[in-house]
């Protein structure tokens, strides 16, 4: 399932326009992706606990709708230079993604509810491939992670009966590709015991 999408969705607040400064601030220091994904996380983590609905707001009230059908991608920043894009990820419950990796390095921090992430490790056997469940992951408020390719492959879902948003910052322009996802796996997955 991919996202339904929006760009530019709606202006910035002056909180946003504030992080995106301090995440080119980062991108601009050229550091290797797991070092940069890392510092842009410790960027974001503060922003993740600003009232939604408060003067210091982090996204618009439009940047914080769903959609019933699939999860929604509100593309928020596109750098110039294709470096990073920040999108804003809303979930209405149960909502999930394809068991996938990305294109580039990610920070991915909760900004309302909660997600459960699911990562998984690729496993060979000769001509046949299949993957290994190898951590769940409970992701409340203001929780962040942060990863680089390869080994990235994971599932995200809605884990609570409310709507759950995160805020993701890519090192690529997903503007431009439609997408943060490099490949969607379709492969048999063994459970963690």
């Amino acid at each position: 399932m991919t996202p339904s999408a929006t760009v530019g969705s709606d202006r910035l607040t002056e909180r946003m326009t504030a992080l995106i400064s301090e995440i080119r601030a980062v991108v601009d220091r050229g550091l290797p992706p797991e070092l940069t994904a890392y510092l842009v996380g410790e960027r974001l983590a503060p922003h993740l606990h600003a009232d939604p609905d408060g003067p210091d707001a982090l996204l618009t009230l439009a940047q914080r709708e769903g959609d019933p059908q699939r999860y929604r991608q509100h593309v928020l920043h596109a750098e110039g230079d294709g470096s990073f894009s920040v999108v804003a990820l809303v979930w209405l419950p149960g909502q999930q993604t394809p068991i996938h990796d990305h294109v580039s390095w990610c920070v991915a921090g909760v900004h309302q509810g909660q997600e459960s992430e699911t990562r998984y490790r690729l496993v060979s056997d000769g001509p046949t491939s299949r993957l290994v469940e190898t951590e769940h992951v409970a992701g409340p408020a203001g929780t962040v992670a942060a990863f680089a390719p390869p080994g990235d492959i994971h599932l995200v879902r809605n884990s609570c009966s409310s709507t759950a948003i995160s805020i993701h910052v890519y090192g690529a322009d997903v503007s431009r590709l439609g997408t943060s996802i490099r490949r969607v796996y379709r492969l048999p997955a063994d459970r963690q015991q």
